[in-house]
């Protein structure tokens, strides 16, 4: 997700601190450091690999569905890739 802001006042001297500091690499390094202490904070994810399972599952099936994603049958996988034909069983 790109996302433009504009930061300015206190945050942005928190931001601009955080990377003299050496804390942050850039004010977009403070950014998502920041992200990771509320996520700490307030649990708002508590399992991190299984949301972003979930995630990738729902962009794949939306891609099947609007024909953005082609599927192929197991037999259109051997005969593409016939080697692998010994993990048939």
């Amino acid at each position: 997700m790109k996302t433009t802001i504009e930061i300015t006042g206190f945050p942005e001297l928190v931001l601009e601190r955080a990377v003299e500091l050496g804390i942050a690499r850039s004010k977009t390094d403070a950014l998502r450091i920041g992200i990771l202490e509320l996520n700490d904070k307030f649990r708002l994810v508590q399992n991190v690999e299984d949301e972003l399972v979930v995630k990738k599952m729902k962009k794949i099936s939306d891609g099947i569905n609007s024909g953005k994603i082609k599927t192929e049958t197991l037999k259109d996988v051997f005969k593409r890739y016939p080697h692998l034909k010994h993990l048939e069983d």
